[in-house]
């Protein structure tokens, strides 16, 4: 059987890149790596597999959130029933923080804001999301917040932190190409692969830059909000410092 179209073969480097951040009676947090579906069906390993195999003990595994197979980061995983509810209505509540970071083409006219254009089905590629009008049918509200925290070669790529309000599919991938600051690698949405310097040297983006860096989410016992970290990405890191920007890539306090 040939893979599923689109679906890219999970190599044993790929599987064997994904980390455990964290570990408790309720949750289980991995770190992954680009090149592998968070879930899906058709032949080949998605993180579930890999987490399965990671935590045998586990009551059941069920991830909170989703990151593209093209995107790095964070995922959570509730181990138990419990979990899943407590993580459903902290989403819910807007208690589910999540930060990604991002390495866009070009700089947003405004520098901090939000994005908050409707996302529906694209009607010539059902894989795909693309910005659609409030009440068009199947459109979903969707809210992103977005913050440029550095910007190089003259405003043809800047660090780009990311923290989505909503949950879509493909949101903040759509939601920055609407913007017309698609991110370096992200062919769907006409994200460029290659950044061509003002000294005439070419940097390559072999996937969407994009790496979800920090996750907080309220204690189920009702203590201290749990803060997961992840350091971007070294694909990431390699780009951004082959484009001239300085090392480390910037974060939010």
């Amino acid at each position: 059987m040939r893979p599923e179209r689109g679906r890219r073969v999970v190599t044993a480097e790929v599987e064997a890149a994904v980390k455990v951040l964290h570990r408790d009676e309720h949750l289980l947090v991995l770190e992954k790596p680009s090149g592998i579906a968070t879930t899906g069906t058709g032949e080949g390993k998605v993180l579930v597999d890999v987490a399965r195999a990671l935590d045998r003990d586990a009551p059941r595994l069920h991830p909170s959130s989703r990151l593209d197979a093209e995107v790095s980061g964070i995922v959570t995983f509730a181990r138990t029933p419990e979990a899943t509810q407590h993580l459903l209505e902290a989403r819910r509540a807007g208690q589910y923080a999540r930060g990604y970071l991002g390495i866009a083409s070009g700089v947003p006219e405004v520098s901090e804001g939000k994005w908050e254009d409707a996302i529906g089905i694209d009607p010539r590629d059902a894989r795909k999301r693309v910005v659609v009008a409030g009440n068009a049918p199947g459109a979903r509200t969707a809210c992103s917040h977005y913050r440029v925290l550095a910007e190089i070669d003259g405003g043809k790529a800047c660090a780009l932190w990311l923290e989505p309000q909503t949950g879509r599919t493909h949101q903040l991938r759509v939601h920055a190409a609407h913007a017309g600051v698609a991110l370096y690698g992200d062919r769907p949405y006409g994200g460029p692969q290659r950044l061509v310097l003002t000294d005439g040297s070419v940097v390559t983006a072999r996937r969407a830059m994009l790496h979800c860096c920090r996750v907080t989410i309220p204690a189920l016992d009702g203590g201290e909000p749990l803060q997961l970290r992840s350091q971007p990405s070294d694909d990431l890191c390699a780009f951004w410092r082959a484009a001239g920007g300085r090392s480390p890539l910037p974060l939010p306090e």
